[in-house]
Formats: C-alpha cells, sequence, structure tokens
C-alpha cells in the first residue's frame, strides 16, 4: 500500500518552496502570486528508515527498495474555497483522494511576501482551513441527503439506514467537529467510505517558520497548543523552516549532516514530517530480504501475517502456510537469517501472528 499526503494551505505559505525540498526536485513553481500552484504537482518521496540501509549494507542485494511517500501540492485554499473562491473547486477535487492533508500554515513575516489576508497568524490561517473542507463535507452530505429521497420513498430500508447516518454527521460536522473526531462503527465507517469526506482525513499541521527562529520553535509550539488545545488534540504541529529545507535539497549527503550539525539539528524537518504522517495513519513497515532485493513494506498496524504477505501479493495471502519472522535488530545483530536462526532468534508464526514494525520476514505460502 501507498501513502498520499496533500499539500494544502493558504496561498504563499511556502507549500511549493516545501514540495521541491521534500522531491530534492525544483519542479514546483514557487513565486509570489496567489495560486501559483494551479495544476497539482505530484512527487514520489522514499520513507526515511535507516533500518533498510543496514540490511542492504549486510545482505548485498542487488537491488534496495523502499517504502514511499506520495506528496501532491495543491492551489492554495482561500475563504469561500467550498463555493469556488479562488481555485476552490478545483483544489477540493483534487483533495479527495490523499490519505492524509498536511495543513501548511506561514509563521513567519517577509515584507518581500505577501499573505494572502495580510496578516501573519498561523491559528486564523488553520481555522480557514478547517472550515472550507468542513463547508465541503457539508455540501456533499446535503447533496447525499437529496439523493436519498427517492429511496427513502420506496421504503428502501439500506437507504434508510444511510439517511439517519448522514444526518447524524451533518449535525456534528455543522457544531464544528470533524468527522474523523466522531465515533463510528466499523459499519458506519465503511458506509461513510465512499464520500472521501475532506474532514475524515488524518491531518497534521506544518508550521513554516523563519530560518532565524528554528531552534525556537518549541517555545512557539507550546504556545499555539496553549492557546488553542483543542485544535491540536489530535492533529500534530511539525515546525520547518522550508527556506532551510530547500537549502538542504541542494546539498549530498555529508554536506547535509554538516549543515544540520552547524544549526543544532540531527535530521531534517522533513524527516519528521514524513514520520509524524506515516504513524498519524497507524502505518508500519516490515522488510523482506534476499539477494536479489532488500525491500520495505508498508502495512496497517496490527496487521496479521496473511494480510503483510497479500501486500506483496494476493497469492501470498491467498495461499498462506507461515511466516518465518525475525527482528531486524535480531538480524543485524546476528548477521542475517542463518545466525539468527543458530542463536534462536528466528520464528514460525501462523494466521494469528501480528507483525511489529521492523520484522523481517519471509513468507511460506502454496497456491
Amino acid at each position: 500500500m501507498s501513502l498520499t499526503i496533500g499539500i494544502v494551505g493558504p496561498p504563499n505559505v511556502g507549500k511549493s518552496t516545501l514540495f521541491n525540498a521534500l522531491t530534492k526536485k525544483q519542479n514546483a513553481q514557487a513565486s509570489n502570486f496567489p495560486f501559483t500552484t494551479i495544476n497539482p504537482n505530484i512527487g514520489i518521496v522514499d520513507l526515511p528508515d535507516n533500518r533498510l540501509q543496514k540490511l542492504a549494507e549486510l545482505v548485498q542485494p542487488t537491488r534496495i527498495v523502499p517504502a514511499t511517500v506520495t506528496f501532491v501540492d495543491i492551489a492554495g485554499l482561500v475563504a469561500g474555497a467550498h463555493q469556488g473562491e479562488g481555485l476552490g473547486n478545483k483544489f477540493l477535487a483534487n483533495i479527495r483522494d490523499v490519505d492524509a492533508i498536511a495543513l501548511v500554515v506561514r509563521d513567519f513575516t517577509d515584507p518581500d511576501v505577501v499573505h494572502v489576508t495580510g496578516v501573519v497568524d498561523p491559528l486564523e490561517d488553520i481555522h480557514i482551513l478547517q472550515t472550507e473542507l468542513a463547508l465541503k463535507d457539508l455540501e456533499t452530505l446535503e447533496h447525499a441527503l437529496a439523493n436519498l429521497e427517492g429511496k427513502i420513498k420506496a421504503r428502501d430500508p439500506e437507504a434508510t439506514t444511510l439517511q439517519s447516518l448522514l444526518k447524524r454527521i451533518k449535525t456534528e460536522v455543522e457544531q464544528g467537529r470533524g468527522v474523523r473526531s466522531i465515533p463510528l462503527s466499523q459499519a458506519e465507517s465503511a458506509r461513510l467510505k465512499s464520500f472521501r469526506l475532506l474532514t475524515a482525513k488524518a491531518m497534521l499541521c506544518v508550521l513554516n517558520v523563519s530560518e532565524t527562529k528554528l531552534d525556537k520553535t518549541g517555545e512557539r509550539i507550546k504556545e499555539l497548543i496553549e492557546a488553542e488545545p483543542s485544535l491540536f488534540a489530535s492533529t500534530p504541529l511539525v515546525p520547518i523552516s522550508a527556506k532551510i529545507e530547500a537549502e538542504l535539497s541542494t546539498l549530498n549527503e555529508n554536506e547535509q549532516i554538516e549543515y544540520l550539525a552547524s544549526l543544532g539539528f540531527k535530521e531534517r524537518g522533513l524527516d519528521r514530517l514524513i514520520r509524524e504522517a506515516f504513524a498519524l495513519l497507524g502505518l508500519i513497515t516490515y522488510f523482506t530480504a534476499g539477494p536479489k532485493e532488500v525491500r520495505a513494506w508498508t502495512i496497517q498496524r496490527d496487521a496479521t501475517a496473511p494480510q503483510a504477505a497479500g501486500v506483496i501479493h494476493t497469492d501470498f495471502e491467498r495461499g498462506f502456510i507461515k511466516a518465518e519472522v525475525i527482528s531486524c535488530a535480531d538480524f543485524l545483530t546476528y548477521h542475517g537469517k542463518d545466525g539468527a536462526q543458530s542463536a534462536g532468534k528466528l520464528r514460525q508464526e501462523g494466521r494469528d501472528y501480528v507483525v511489529a514494525d521492523g520484522d523481517v520476514i519471509e513468507f511460506r505460502f502454496n497456491v
């Protein structure tokens, strides 16, 4: 499975600069005009995971295949977008298919970079973004309820059940709750899935700060959370300097390490952003390691061994027999499968085994 994150925010907050840094390519136009990004830019980024490289150094495979994250840089969102203001309708059509939404807001002043509202206020920007997403969801729910009327008159029991659910969700959204925060049964979640409601998606906030204040972001994050604790209760807040990340993207790996060290950091802010999004969606990684390929696979946390096997191929899940499992730490410590097996660290697991993050697995199957 793949992870897709939509990068959204008001115009001129640094979305395209951030996207360029993420993808290490200057293919998203960034300039001082509202709505510079008209069509969405799409980039695929490797998930940062030093375990994969360590496995590859040990196994020496023909190729290395990391887990990936797809980022979609979408047009700036302004108040009234749900009614088509700015590029609203185009924006909202592009965001429906992403797994998670990164709300990028600005917390720096620059006389040469205009803010669409004229005032730099990250909390207000977040409110505008969340309000527009909620208003579009209300529009979607209203259309869905209207379309059910004929089936309700025909006494369709499924339509009646769906109507009751949609009315409840609509009432909750009108009261300011995102769909993601509403308790739902598994059956209710399944019924809502086809509507692709925007506030049902996982969200995180990216605070684009000045490069001169990056070392003080801990204080700023605390200040924002204390100002509106309910806003950030389920929405991680990740500080990043898009300008620094853009500079880092032009350097080689050793130069990046030196530059980060000079700033007092051990890793790029973008690596933290990717991992936060990964964790937010409840995803983990397991590995396969052999002479042809060392590969990272993305699965949902709590996935069973057959479900994890199905990510490789549906035949693996259908014909699952067992999984030979070694933790990544043991695989590295005992220098591969043979050493781990001799040390008693290789386990035979069956259909009920819940895969752990970092497992190195070889599946046995028969179809």
